[in-house]
């Protein structure tokens, strides 16, 4: 690895376009000198610097923290012992009390590195870390702490999407706009026209969504006091509009066809049946025994923490990625709507934050788990609004919003 993958330009547009991430993911002012984690693979070492040296020249000071490479991650999870997985290094909650963001950028030189190692071990390492999530979790609903990540193209990849080190990385510069004069502007452009569908989604006043496809056919509450997201510059890139529905009243099938690499292990064709907000059947064509594994990480594992929908029209993203941050965005010729198996995000209740604590979030139907594991469907299908007042109405057919 002797040269970056991007060119001059396409990498100091990338940096851009993290640094606008993370100040439009965050309700308070960035200021000066502030503290900013780069957390990165070494793959991507090259954009790394890049933000390194624009976070310099903008006066903030840049952390830079390399992530495990995939040789001491598998001997964390495969030698370490219990208290090993779950030791925190010295002084660390003190660290994430005091950062003002964090930039993360994914460039796996391995997605199977982990295939044999013990599921559950993984899952205790994401449950050990349930208190820290949590203390940026507060800082973040209080405007102090935002986080914004993104992918840097490697050939391992490359080649579990099933194609060249060069396509996977236009592919990218595509979707992230680095082939454009001005990226930046591009997403605002593209927050406004989401913004516009947000206010109509909020001002039908929903109270179910009925998801039909081949394969599908899902009831989904909308949930009091909720409020759509998208295009909030923590995740690079995104073209979705998602809620974080009321879990307890999700009742029927579900269809993944988009396969999904997680922690070694790829999962493909998943299928789900809900009753009573919980998973209550789960099969699929590959990857079942560690599916099933995830399902029994916390109670909240079986339950919903995320609906979602990608206009085709927005993304152009039209091909497997073999990454959920890609293949969560998927516009292809028919869109897609995803679902999130686990952990709700907080930041789609529409209400004063200060009073979102745990009781109004159990009140709510907000869920709780240590997994957020989202499962894409990217076959023909409708969504169909049931509204409070009994009216129902087509909102996304054919791959588009219908608003």
């Amino acid at each position: 690895m002797d040269k970056s993958l991007f060119t001059d330009s396409e990498l100091e547009k990338y940096a851009d376009v993290m640094i606008w991430g993370i100040k439009k993911a965050r309700k308070n002012e960035l200021l000066k000198n502030s503290f900013i984690e780069i957390k990165y693979d070494y793959e991507a070492v090259f954009l790394a610097e890049k933000l390194y040296e624009k976070l310099i020249l903008e006066g903030y000071n840049p952390l830079l923290k390399s992530l495990k490479t995939p040789f001491t991650e598998k001997i964390f999870f495969e030698k370490g012992d219990t208290a090993q997985i779950e030791a925190v290094e010295p002084g660390y909650e003190k660290y994430l009390s005091e950062i003002s963001a964090s930039i993360t950028l994914l460039a796996p030189s391995s997605l199977e590195h982990l295939k044999s190692v013990d599921s559950s071990k993984i899952s205790h390492f994401s449950k050990s870390r349930k208190d820290l999530r949590e203390i940026l979790t507060n800082r973040e609903q209080s405007g102090d702490y935002s986080w914004s990540l993104c992918i840097y193209p490697t050939s391992a990849l490359a080649q579990a999407a099933g194609m060249s080190t060069e396509s996977y990385t236009d592919k990218i510069s595509k979707a992230c706009f680095l082939n454009e004069e001005n990226p930046v502007e591009k997403w605002k452009q593209l927050s406004d026209k989401i913004e516009i569908l947000k206010k109509k989604l909020l001002n039908l006043d929903i109270d179910f969504f009925h998801i039909e496809s081949k394969n599908t056919d899902l009831i989904i509450k909308n949930g009091e006091n909720r409020k759509w997201l998208g295009i909030s510059g923590r995740n690079i890139p995104s073209y979705e509009l998602f809620i974080s529905p009321d879990w307890r009243f999700t009742t029927g099938k579900y269809f993944a066809d988009q396969p999904s690499y997680r922690s070694g292990n790829i999962i493909k064709n998943i299928n789900l049946e809900f009753k009573n907000g919980e998973v209550v059947y789960a099969d699929a064509e590959q990857g079942k025994d560690y599916l099933l594994k995830t399902l029994e990480t916390d109670p909240g594992a079986k339950r919903l923490g995320e609906f979602s929908m990608t206009d085709k029209n927005f993304s152009p993203i039209d091909s497997f990625m073999a990454n959920t941050l890609y293949d969560e965005n998927f516009g292809g010729d028919k869109g897609n709507v995803h679902i999130a198996l686990g952990n709700s995000y907080s930041t789609s209740y529409s209400g004063n934050m200060n009073h979102f604590n745990t009781d109004l979030k159990q009140t709510l139907g907000f869920n709780d788990s240590a997994i957020h594991w989202d499962i894409v469907n990217t076959e023909e299908k409708t969504v169909t609004a049931i509204l409070k007042s009994g009216e129902e109405k087509i909102i996304y057919s054919k791959g588009s919003f219908q608003l």
